[in-house]
């Protein structure tokens, strides 16, 4: 029978012993997710019933043999803190949160020291030496404390593993090192007790621990094993996909008088690979999507179709975008805790309450931004009831406020109502057991509010179970451990656990299309392979060296480095390839970016190596042939009868009219829908409210002198009054908002300044130039109607004028303006030459005021210029609108000009009211 994968094959081969050795045998993998492949093909050989043998995983075989079980790493932390205490002075001693530091490096290092079985002695050794060569030029006297904490650090680090070792071991536990290197000492009993046979299938990269277990077993003869590699890489010399088999076929003497298996052909097989590269990781998404499409045309039930993720993070995108004909898949891999939405819920409510505590530990000052983070949340706002709460942040510019005032604020929006999810979200953390249980409680009570029927719910219940066992696994440490004595110390190991927990999900593993991580494709072979995420950085994963031990002492030793593990990748890689028919190899071809990289060298290998020859296709969003379609609104009977009724009653506003030139969906939007911007927290003033601030200060400054001539003594009153008035405008507008500090302090000094400033102006017009100023109006609501033949309703313009004064017998229509204005943007040759241009904007604002103040009863005939006091160019002092250039310009406004400026306001009205002209988008 010609078996078609890895699996038949030794299915085919273990079929071959009799039904006791099957029954007795065991059959080592390098995972434990291929022990259900394996039954599955020796269920489909099997014409009769017998017993399975035992399949067990490579750590669960060492395990067995070793008599010790493996630990997770948090609690080997625990476990290699108390050590640490045993053997450190009291007053030498760190806590927790340092220790975990570079503990966790530390037992990394055991344990590559334990797998490859070398002299412990000799590797700390050979690194106190090289931590004492780098000081080497400090005399002994003139070290200073820090460098003989480290020296002294490295000459314990071989006490700090011998005990650490004994320890673990009187406890029946260990890392995995360890395991193996007591396995390896209990190898000739472990072999002389043994009396079935055992099978080691489908390894590549074994460290030396495994080697001598492999090696020993099958020189033993109680132990048969099977490799999976194509002839192509095993002779080639320079392949890194045979890396390791070549050199396990070379030195180990089991294969001088016996076959070595299994070496197969299939590599050079006739074979469809496609190398697709598209931009950022989303689009390889969609990529794959179209790829599942294109191959349930042939094989609907994608039994024989994996998706291998070379990036773990783009699971979700993948499964947003499988067509909705894929009815059946299996996600072979865990999905990461970083992006779980519970995760990110608790990770926001331990910066929250951590803050809180190192601002002020007695108020328990919380920032709204961390607040609203949590109330906003996707598992959180749904049930929380507190949009009220949420509206008075935002509309109050609360920025910090205490844990009581938040609740006072709850308690006066919602009266006698109890919220449990409200109050356990911001309850104080004090006590480790406390804030654990509260976590817990959270999480429940969320999921309390979960539907069962509903298929987002039961992902969100999901998330929310793999972050609770980690809560409930954190509480166990505590109660057995006791070493989390403060909020940062559990912070700092919630979120090493939390790298660890994954997001498991269920499936039926035999059916379907199979979704996997790199390493669970291990001895599985696919008919259809689509690779994500082939790029340097992703597959193979680049340099990372978190160790103590650097790059030349690991060579030295033959510990694995980044280049080993390159070529571990390289024989994942080319093992999807080997047995499969279609492949297709996605990249991102962005170069910048958090996603980004290279393409990988594995990609470059195949094209140079052309064979089988790949085809390459460049996949680019399609770009449109405009960047941006403007928005485009037509006039609808509907949107005619709003703008009569704007023009018959409120009227058209000098702001609006300027509001519409500078771009008609904004004047629709907010005139026509009555759409505004949402009220956010302004953390910094805005500049719209510090001209609003400014308004009011000089209104109420002048108000008492209103319809009088001013006099020095009215300004320097004025001066004094101006700290005050501003004060309480910014109270005023700004809320709650924090004006003692940072910008907003300095915005607070810009608003008295610029007030100071316009009142010096004043004095000095009333003592320089003598001049006779009468405030008429200030903020005054002004209004007009103009005529058009076309309509049978006449068109209100009205809008609030800041200011309108008498000097020296003329009459000054004044504009603030908070922002900078130059004297030449107010200048035009002629009337009738204003166009309804941006640019233009301010001189029809003036023209409107003028227009509207034209018959006014306090007009008296006399003479009307309109201008603009620009505070950021407060020395140009008062800015007239003027027809002409320079200080030639006629200032004066004539009944003449207004009746040209009609004309202009007639052509724009008509515009707005024109049914064959839509509001569009300016861009």
């Amino acid at each position: 029978m010609k078996s078609s994968t890895f699996l038949d094959k030794l299915s085919s081969t273990l079929l071959q012993l009799s039904d006791d050795e099957l029954s007795t045998a065991t059959i080592v993998l390098p995972n434990k997710r291929a022990k259900v492949f394996l039954l599955e093909r020796l269920k489909n050989q099997l014409s009769r019933t017998t017993f399975a043998p035992n399949i067990i995983s490579i750590e669960d075989f060492v395990q067995e043999m070793a008599s010790l079980r493996t630990v997770d790493a948090i609690e080997l932390l625990f476990e290699f803190y108390d050590v640490y205490q045993a053997l450190t002075a009291k007053e030498q001693q760190q806590n927790f949160e340092k220790f975990a530091t570079w503990a966790t490096t530390a037992i990394q290092d055991f344990n590559e020291i334990d797998r490859y079985l070398l002299e412990p002695k000799k590797v700390f050794s050979y690194l106190e030496a090289i931590e004492a060569l780098k000081r080497w030029q400090v005399e002994a006297s003139n070290t200073t404390k820090l460098i003989d904490n480290q020296l002294e650090f490295w000459a314990k680090l071989p006490e700090y593993y011998a005990s650490f070792y004994t320890h673990l071991q009187s406890k029946g536990i260990g890392y995995q090192g360890l395991i193996y290197r007591e396995a390896v000492k209990k190898l000739e009993s472990y072999a002389a007790a043994t009396t079935h046979k055992i099978f080691f299938a489908g390894f590549n990269a074994l460290n030396q621990a495994e080697e001598r277990i492999f090696n020993y077993l099958a020189n033993e003869n109680k132990a048969k094993i099977y490799w999976d590699i194509d002839a192509v890489f095993l002779n080639d010399p320079h392949h890194d996909a045979g890396l390791f088999i070549r050199k396990y076929k070379k030195d180990w003497k089991y294969y001088a008088n016996q076959d070595f298996e299994w070496v197969v052909n299939h590599f050079s097989e006739q074979k469809n690979i496609e190398i697709i590269g598209t931009p950022k990781s989303i689009g390889q998404a969609k990529i794959v999507g179209t790829l599942i499409e294109k191959i349930q045309t042939t094989s609907p039930n994608l039994e024989k179709t994996a998706v291998v993720l070379g990036d773990e993070n783009l699971l979700l995108p993948v499964l947003f975008g499988l067509p909705d004909s894929v009815d059946a898949l299996n996600i072979t891999m865990g999905y990461s805790s970083k992006n779980n939405p519970a995760q990110l819920l608790v990770s926001k409510l331990f910066k929250l309450h951590h803050n809180a505590k190192q601002r002020n530990d007695k108020s328990y000052t919380f920032y709204y931004k961390e607040v609203l983070a949590i109330l906003n949340h996707p598992l959180v706002e749904p049930y929380c009831n507190a949009e009220e709460v949420v509206n008075v942040i935002n509309s109050n510019n609360f920025t910090f406020f205490s844990r009581e005032k938040l609740l006072n604020l709850y308690s006066e929006k919602y009266p006698n109502t109890t919220n449990t999810l409200f109050e356990l979200l911001f309850d104080r953390w004090d006590e480790t057991a406390t804030i654990l249980s509260t976590i817990r409680s959270v999480l429940l009570h969320i999921k309390s509010q979960l539907s069962n029927n509903n298929n987002e719910d039961k992902l969100a219940k999901a998330f929310l179970y793999s972050i609770y066992k980690t809560i409930v696994k954190l509480t166990n440490y505590q109660e057995k451990y006791q070493q989390i004595d403060s909020l940062t110390a559990l912070q700092a190991i919630y979120k090493q656990i939390v790298d660890l927990a994954e997001v498991s999900f269920e499936g039926e593993p035999l059916s379907g299309l199979q979704i996997m991580g790199v390493l669970e494709s291990r001895v599985l072979d696919f008919e259809n392979v689509i690779i994500t995420s082939v790029n340097e950085g992703k597959f193979p994963a680049g340099k990372s060296q978190n160790s103590f031990i650097p790059y030349d002492v690991k060579k030295e030793l033959g510990l694995p480095t980044y280049k080993e593990k390159d070529a571990i990748y390289c024989y994942h890689f080319y093992h999807l390839l080997l047995r499969a028919k279609n492949i297709w190899l996605l990249y991102n071809t962005d170069h910048e970016g958090i996603d980004a990289g290279e393409k990988s060298r594995f990609i470059t290998q195949l094209e140079i190596e052309k064979r089988p020859t790949p085809n390459s296709t460049i996949f680019n969003a399609v770009l449109p042939e405009k960047a941006y379609d403007p928005v485009v609104i037509p006039k609808t009977e509907a949107i005619i009868d709003r703008l009569e009724e704007i023009a018959t009653v409120k009227g058209f506003s000098p702001s609006s009219l300027t509001g519409y030139i500078r771009n008609p969906i904004q004047f629709y939007s907010q005139r026509i829908l009555h759409i505004n911007e949402a009220e956010d927290v302004e953390e910094n003033i805005a500049a719209n409210t510090l001209g609003i601030i400014i308004h009011g200060a000089l209104e109420e400054l002048y108000t008492p002198y209103l319809n009088q001539y001013l006099a020095v003594h009215h300004i320097e009153f004025m001066e004094t009054q101006i700290e005050t008035i501003i004060l309480k405008y910014f109270k005023k507008e700004y809320k709650e908002g924090e004006i003692n500090k940072g910008k907003n302090l300095l915005a607070f000094e810009v608003a008295k300044r610029n007030v100071y400033n316009f009142l010096q102006l004043e004095k000095k017009a009333l003592i320089e130039e003598n001049a006779a100023i009468k405030v008429l109006f200030l903020e005054q609501p002004l209004s007009c109607e103009i005529q058009l033949d076309s309509f049978d309703f006449p068109i209100k313009i009205a809008g609030k004028v800041d200011r309108i004064e008498e000097r020296n017998g003329v009459i000054r229509i004044i504009d603030y303006k908070t922002g900078k204005v130059d004297a030449h943007s107010l200048k035009l040759t002629d009337v009738l030459a204003l166009t309804t241009e941006v640019e233009n904007e301010k001189i029809i604002q003036l023209l409107c005021y003028a227009l509207m103040f034209e018959n006014h009863a306090l007009r008296l005939d006399r003479e009307i210029t309109a201008g603009i006091i620009s505070f950021k160019n407060m020395k140009s002092g008062f800015l007239p609108f003027g027809i002409g250039t320079g200080k030639e310009a006629n200032t004066i406004i004539t009944s003449e000009m207004l009746e040209d400026f009609k004309v202009i306001l007639k052509l724009l009205i008509l515009e707005i009211f024109n049914p064959e002209l839509p509001f569009k988008e300016k861009v």
